[in-house]
């Protein structure tokens, strides 16, 4: 049988990483560095770049990667993409409810249970990227791995747990900013930088 859709070899994976690297770079020197000191503005403007950049991107990309996995197949067979969707779409719907959560000002302490799922996601992320060779990519998610160990800490009321969390962003938020940039350049420019 003829696929319905030719096949792609642009998956949209540096909107993810970009989308997902920014929220970082914007949360994570409030958290290390305390700058901008949070308030109610800077809550409401960092809750709106939460929901916009790394909710909206990531959801968009997990979307887009599972219908056309499942539905279309329009993506050549490479079953770490399916750990990809799967990350992409959780992670982006995680990021609208932290990011609705900071606008509101609601009581963070309900992260604490989203902090060990998100933990366990990243582990299996790990698992799936190193094991298919995808070294940058497994690497990601042992910076995601510490993004929510570290949540886990900060929602108990942990000082350090806080400026882990802030390290872990900003650490993991440059990662992702090369990932963007390998994505973009291999699958624009015929570069083959590690991915």
């Amino acid at each position: 049988m003829q696929p319905l859709l030719e096949n792609s070899m642009f998956p949209p994976l540096a909107l993810g990483f970009f989308g997902l690297g920014t929220g970082y770079l914007i949360w994570g020197p409030q958290e290390l560095f305390g700058f901008p000191a949070r308030d109610d503005s800077v809550d409401r403007s960092s809750g709106v770049w939460g929901i916009l950049l790394p909710g909206f991107c990531q959801f968009v990309t997990g979307v887009i990667l599972f219908v056309g996995l499942t539905w279309f197949q329009v993506f050549a067979y490479d079953p770490a993409l399916y750990m990809a969707a799967l990350a992409f779409s959780a992670y982006g719907i995680h990021w609208f409810a932290l990011g609705w959560n900071r606008y509101q000002g609601n009581d963070p302490r309900p992260n604490v249970g989203m902090s060990v799922a998100f933990t366990l996601l990243s582990v299996l992320g790990a698992i799936v990227f190193f094991g298919a060779g995808a070294w940058p990519v497994g690497l990601l998610f042992v910076g995601l791995t510490w993004v929510y160990v570290s949540e886990f800490v900060t929602t108990l009321g942990k000082t350090a747990g806080e400026r882990s969390l802030g390290a872990a962003h900003l650490a993991t938020g440059i990662w992702l900013m090369y990932l963007t940039f390998a994505a973009a350049l291999n699958f624009a420019s015929g570069h083959t930088l590690p991915l």
